[in-house]
């Protein structure tokens, strides 16, 4: 009998961990990143969107952690010059954190670096290409650019990932306009 049970054990397909289903804060993300654009409101999209930047912006180390309230703060308080700064240390510790290039990004378009800004977005986006927010950002500075056609190719994909963007419809059919023309 023990036999059966141990050949019967062995014939189980096995997990890798590949498969095994991810736990924590990365499981929540997860979960909230493929229920986006299926949301029923915009209300319930953003309490999604809120706790998706929450998760994102903890997923950084304590010290980078810190570094980000403060380049917050600086760009509270006007300094988009510090904190592009404050984010250049971030992505020295570390350099794969998409949230802290989508931020600096905004400071460095604050500080009249709209191609900075908008190479800063595209490394966000790299990183994780669910990253709504950048593509929010660039979106908007491209507009500011008149490069209509960049600035509709994001909003469509920012669409994909969360359509219930505040005024997103709106904002799509005014850039088609651009793109297209009137008879759009």
């Amino acid at each position: 009998m023990r036999i059966v049970f141990i050949l019967m054990l062995c014939s189980l397909p096995r997990l890798s961990h590949a498969e095994t289903p991810p736990s924590g804060p990365n499981a929540e993300l997860e979960q909230l990143l493929t229920a986006l654009p299926i949301a029923p409101n915009e209300a319930a999209a953003a309490r999604m969107e809120a706790r998706i930047s929450e998760l994102w912006q903890r997923s950084a180390g304590p010290t980078a952690a810190l570094l980000m309230g403060r380049a917050a703060r600086h760009m509270q308080g006007k300094e988009a010059n510090q904190s592009v700064l404050d984010y250049d240390a971030v992505l020295a510790l570390e350099p794969n954190f998409a949230d802290a290039f989508a931020k600096r990004a905004l400071a460095k378009y604050q500080t009249g670096n709209a191609t900075g800004a908008i190479a800063d977005l595209k490394e966000a986006l790299k990183r994780e290409p669910r990253q709504f927010n950048a593509w929010h950002a660039l979106s908007d500075i491209t507009s500011d650019q008149q490069h209509w056609v960049q600035a509709l190719a994001a909003w469509k994909k920012l669409l994909e990932i969360d359509p219930l963007t505040p005024d997103g419809a709106k904002h799509l059919k005014e850039l088609v306009v651009k793109v297209e023309g009137e008879g759009a």
